[in-house]
């Protein structure tokens, strides 16, 4: 299981993400006050359907939320999905520690 943590400090939300690989699919659970981002929780997300970044199942089931185009969760969404279907290395996210945006 990979969990990671979303602080959108822009709209004040934390966003707790927990996937787990399952046959050919990762199954997200996030724990989240967001009401929109509830709607993207228990998603069963298709392993053939990460690799795309406009095309692929989380960007349009964010879509489907009505998600705002800078939300962070879908892109910690995938992040989750990559580690696990082995896309992206577990232990070098770990020791990255977090990813950044800031604003100067």
């Amino acid at each position: 299981m990979t969990e990671v943590t979303v602080n959108s400090r822009l709209c004040g939300f934390t966003h707790k993400i927990k996937g787990q690989m399952e046959g050919d699919k990762v199954i997200i659970d996030i724990d989240t006050p967001c009401e929109k981002i509830k709607n993207l929780s228990h998603m069963e997300v298709p392993m053939m359907e990460l690799f795309d970044i406009k095309d692929n199942y989380v960007m349009e089931k964010a879509k489907e939320a009505d998600c705002t185009s800078i939300c962070l969760v879908p892109c910690g969404v995938l992040h989750v999905c990559r580690i696990e279907a082995g896309l992206l290395s577990k232990r070098l996210a770990e020791n990255v520690g977090s990813v950044d945006i800031t604003f100067e």
